[in-house]
């Protein structure tokens, strides 16, 4: 077993990372005397994952039954090793790299035989976000289409560099904008259909959260040959929270996609984890950055085109989806205009530009860029409403199609004075508004991925996804079933009216789509102009 200690810090040194003479045995010794059940189980992994059929069946039940003990008190075996090298500072362990003797020991387990979970986290019988539960409500399942994606880098150019505009001089720049496209797809019986997407917890401008990067599965083909059968299809715009990716949403994104969209989700440049800036340039850039991916896939659908968009995504039958800054930018490009108020404050934050005012309500440029292409909104949780971002005149402007999606407890939107105060004041719209009672301000991004859940990680990283009350990926389902119903409705022009026409309150009866007992804890609101 000591000899096996020695293979798990082997492990770590891939790269070539120097190690002093004697570190190796005296890590292993200080492994092996600090975690010796886990070890031990870490072998029994090892050795199972390395067997054949029948020696891997008959360790199959002891490997399962070791594992969940492993599982029940790691978290003792981590705290009693942690004060012990706490304890104990002499020995030679301490130059063998620049990390601390825990990250080395968690990184070597983990890297080991934690590595074998990751990998089973992609196999095809492994739960994946936007899979379906057991409860799920019935809209929620994938639909006939294979999915593919593909990354395109596009350029939106001499825009306004609000960051770097000074003294009353507007400074410009090409502002790049990478984009994730899912669309149906041809995909062969023996292709197996799935991906890992790479992403980052933390925070480029926070120095307390560094970047982290981990990976996760996706139920999509990279680059796979387009499937035009039923083409051109809906149009769906992405666009994630402050801070956020392209990939915040995939749960949603590639269930879409499966049903007959081309779904374009954006990395807003200087708003991302990996990129953030300060917060004007979100304020300013994101209706605009959906306004010019919205001429870029109608350029690049065009029939006879170049792209492997040609034929495949019909532009003139747009949706736009956003989630909290998101929905700040998608409600306004659909007619929601930025009050006086807003363009005052954003004028504070950048030393007196009045580059917001050409989206405010009654702006000459603003109602000119209004688009009859857009034929319906998502918004999850838009922010703005308790900054006074929009006035009374401001939500008159929205008379396109909205589905809200709002906790009533979200602490970042507000509910009664923010998400709801929207919902009411737009009167010109055919509206809905879904609440989850007692959710926080999460109820549109992925689940938490398993990284965010290590020891000694902000907060703030498992935060970013999780709700308190309710279960991240119960959300992913209810919201796949109602973005379907509604997007149905209104781009596919299908009979889904009776998963919308609900009574208000789920706990009075059994919504229609919902398995029974499972339709609690909600409500839904509908409003007509």
């Amino acid at each position: 077993m000591f000899k096996f200690c020695k293979s798990l810090i082997d492990k770590t040194l891939r790269g070539g990372v120097p190690v002093q003479r004697g570190a190796r045995e005296a890590c292993a010794e200080e492994l092996w005397t600090g975690c010796p059940f886990l070890c031990r189980h870490a072998a029994l992994f090892v050795s199972f994952g390395q067997s054949d059929g029948r020696s891997r069946k008959r360790n199959e039940g002891a490997h399962q039954s070791k594992l969940a003990k492993m599982a029940n008190t790691k978290q003792k075996i981590f705290k009693h090793t942690l004060r012990r090298f706490q304890r104990d500072k002499t020995k030679p362990f301490k130059p063998f790299m620049k990390f601390n003797r825990l990250f080395l020991i968690l990184l070597a387990l983990t890297g080991l035989f934690f590595g074998n979970t990751t990998n089973a986290q992609t196999a095809k019988d492994s739960f994946v976000y936007g899979d379906l539960l057991p409860d799920a409500p019935e809209l929620a399942a994938r639909g006939k289409y294979g999915v593919g994606v593909q990354t395109l880098q596009l350029v939106n150019k001499k825009q306004l560099d609000i960051l770097h505009s000074k003294n009353g001089k507007d400074s410009l720049y090409d502002r790049p904008l990478t984009v994730e496209v899912w669309y149906p797809a041809t995909i062969a019986p023996d292709k197996n259909q799935l991906i890992e997407y790479d992403q980052v917890m933390g925070s480029s401008n926070d120095p307390k959260r560094p970047l982290i990067p981990f990976k996760f599965a996706g139920r999509t083909l990279r680059d796979a040959p387009t499937d035009k059968t039923d083409g051109p299809y809906p149009l769906l715009i992405v666009s994630h929270g402050y801070l956020g990716s392209r990939y915040l949403l995939t749960y949603l994104t590639e269930n879409l996609a499966s049903k007959g969209y081309v779904v374009v989700a954006i990395d807003h440049t200087e708003s991302t984890f990996r990129d953030a800036a300060p917060f004007p340039s979100t304020l300013l850039n994101r209706s605009l950055d959906d306004l010019f991916i919205l001429n870029e896939m109608a350029r690049l659908g065009a029939k006879n085109g170049k792209s492997f968009l040609s034929g495949l995504v019909n532009a003139d039958n747009t949706a736009l989806i956003g989630y909290s800054m998101g929905g700040y930018g998608v409600l306004n490009v659909a007619g929601a205009g930025y009050s006086a108020q807003a363009v005052k404050f954003f004028g504070q934050m950048t030393a007196g530009s009045k580059a917001l005012e050409m989206r405010m309500t009654g702006n000459e440029a603003y109602k000119a860029s209004f688009d009859s292409r857009i034929k319906a909104v998502v918004a999850f949780a838009p922010w703005g409403m308790e900054r006074g971002v929009w006035d009374a005149e401001g939500l008159k402007g929205l008379n396109i199609p909205t589905f809200f999606v709002a906790g009533s407890q979200d602490d970042i939107s507000g509910y009664e004075k923010g998400i709801k105060a929207i919902y009411d004041g737009a009167v010109n719209a055919d509206r809905f508004m879904l609440t989850y009672l007692n959710a926080r301000h999460n109820v549109a991004p992925n689940p938490p991925p398993t990284e965010a859940l290590a020891p000694g990680l902000h907060i703030d990283e498992y935060l970013r996804y999780a709700e308190p009350a309710w279960n991240e990926r119960r959300i992913n389902n209810i919201n796949q079933h109602f973005v379907t119903a509604f997007l149905g409705i209104r781009l596919k022009g299908l009979d889904y009216n009776k998963y919308l026409d609900l009574k208000e309150n789920s706990n009075e009866g059994t919504w229609a789509g919902f398995k029974p007992r499972t339709s609690v804890g909600l409500e839904l609101r509908h409003a007509k102009p």
